[in-house]
């Protein structure tokens, strides 16, 4: 049997001072570094070998979400139910399981009941399904067979998601098993559809959550970015970032009826040409660039940590306010354009993902249309998207529809709270103290919306406590050889086990 170990020191992070203060009052010993200090050590011995065979088991079961909902694998999902409780008898025993969704019940809501009632629960997620496979010949090993080879589980969903899902039970079957019992409530959520939107899922559970009168929730955890070095632009070491807010969702479809023919006596504009030059203006014209709250605080803690000769401009974005927009905020505003990931913090993202048209090359088709997928940014409704999206096309033959299960950008959960705190402390426990970790704004988002934009979850924090062994493994996700470090099945089982066991001193 291999044994995970980890140990290291923790202390609470230093509070952020003056952040109502001008940049001219902001004196560089204010604009200090974030960074925690004196972590206690902690040790954890974790089965590795076991626990990665259960992990490849799942991984087996396509449990994949299509963008057309009907196209759903029941069997999946259906088997997957089922070999989760075969795997974890003591979760099952304890705890107890609801099998949910609407209107497709496959969602799973597990509750563990706490010794005090009164205090406020806490809800920790993970999603069951994946996205199909683009390229099947490209993988190494076959994406469903979980592989392991080489030091590495191998398939599609060892990482996104199922790999916290088991991260979760096996931290719980442990614990169990040691006759534990949480003081504070515990539900586990995982949903069915997060790849697709999450409404069918996650959306119902937390809409009946809210019904049978749950008040507010000490804490929502969910998957986000995971661990690696140079993850973030500027910054060469091993980061965590734990996302207090993230952006909203919503597609909208662009269609162009009218009337075909033959392809020897065409139009003078094709239904194809004028959805194209719709596109073409939408591409043109993004939506304007702003600053807003999540990103000030990102940029409290990440800016000390960036180079020395930007620090006046961090401290200004750090500090700063919407009355006005300042000369170093407009420098850190061009800075951002430069690449993909900080660019889409500035502002609500435009996605053409899908175009569709003809269908024969002598026949003009009676129909074009595309999908844009649209990430709104803090601030950014649907209502002001759709009517942003209509005077730039301005085009009366184009109809716009929403197609999605849209959602807005979400509240901000406060990084000076000590459920943030609490994160960071379990986070240096299992990866070390020499970790960055710093507030994000998330530009993807997760099934953690749904509690978020509630009322009841507004301590609500992402990150996925996976250590990737290189940056250069982000295009794995959603991509080709998707796997998992056997070593990091362990730290991530850590991570939830020593999680569990910080909770009891809140």
């Amino acid at each position: 049997m291999k044994s995970f170990k980890h140990s290291l020191l923790y202390s609470v992070p230093a509070a952020l001072l003056g952040i109502g203060l001008s940049v001219s009052a902001c004196a560089e010993q204010e604009f200090t570094s974030m960074q925690s200090e004196d972590v206690d050590p902690v040790v954890i011995e974790v089965d590795i070998d076991a626990a990665a065979k259960r992990l490849a088991g799942g991984v087996r079961f396509p449990t994949i979400s299509n963008e057309d909902r009907d196209d759903f694998d029941v069997k999946a999902f259906e088997g997957f139910h089922d070999y989760l409780e075969k795997t974890f008898p003591n979760v099952h025993k304890t705890l107890k399981r609801e099998v949910l969704g609407d209107p497709r019940p496959y969602s799973l809501l597990y509750t563990w009941e706490g010794k005090d009632p009164s205090l406020e629960p806490v809800i920790l997620m993970a999603h069951q399904d994946v996205v199909p496979i683009a390229s099947p010949d490209e993988w190494s090993y076959d994406p469903f067979a979980g592989t392991i080879d080489k030091g590495y589980l191998w398939g599609r969903g060892s990482w996104d998601d199922k790999g916290m899902i088991f991260a979760i039970l096996e931290a719980a079957e442990m614990k169990i098993k040691e006759g534990f019992q949480p003081t504070r409530t515990y539900y586990f959520v995982m949903g069915q559809d997060e790849e697709v939107g999450g409404g069918e899922g996650v959306g119902h559970i937390a809409d009946l959550l809210e019904e049978r009168g749950m008040g507010d929730v000490y804490l929502v955890f969910d998957e986000s970015a995971p661990l690696a070095e140079g993850l973030f632009p500027g910054i060469p070491d091993n980061t965590a970032l734990i996302g207090i807010a993230q952006k909203g969702y919503l597609s909208l479809e662009l269609r162009v009826d009218g009337v075909g023919g033959h392809s020897s006596q065409p139009p003078e504009t094709s239904n194809i040409g004028i959805l194209a030059a719709a596109i073409t203006k939408l591409e043109a014209a993004p939506f304007p660039y702003k600053l807003n709250d999540a990103l000030r605080h990102q940029y409290r803690w990440l800016g000390p940590e960036l180079p020395k000769d930007q620090k006046d401009m961090y401290a200004a974005v750090a500090f700063g306010n919407d009355d006005e927009m300042t000369e170093l905020e407009q420098q850190f505003i061009e800075m951002m354009e430069g690449q993909e990931l900080t660019r889409a913090m500035l502002h609500t993202t435009t996605a053409v993902t899908i175009i569709e048209g003809g269908v024969k090359a002598n026949v003009m088709p009676p129909m074009a249309r595309a999908v844009v997928n649209f990430r709104p940014t803090i601030g950014d409704s649907k209502e002001y998207i759709m009517n942003y999206v209509r005077d730039v096309i301005d085009d009366e033959r184009i109809t716009i529809t929403d197609v999605s299960q849209s959602t807005p950008a979400t509240k901000i959960a406060d990084p000076h709270s000590e459920q943030y705190a609490l994160i960071e402390k379990t986070l240096r426990q299992i990866y070390g103290n020499e970790i960055i970790v710093a507030p994000f704004f998330v530009v993807g988002g997760a099934d953690a919306k749904y509690f978020a934009a509630k009322s009841l979850g507004v301590n609500t924090y992402t990150v996925t406590p996976l250590q990737l062994e290189s940056v250069a493994d982000m295009p794995r996700l959603h991509g080709v050889d998707e796997r998992i470090q056997l070593k990091e099945i362990g730290r991530s089982i850590g991570f939830y086990y020593q999680l569990m066991t910080n909770l009891e001193s809140q």
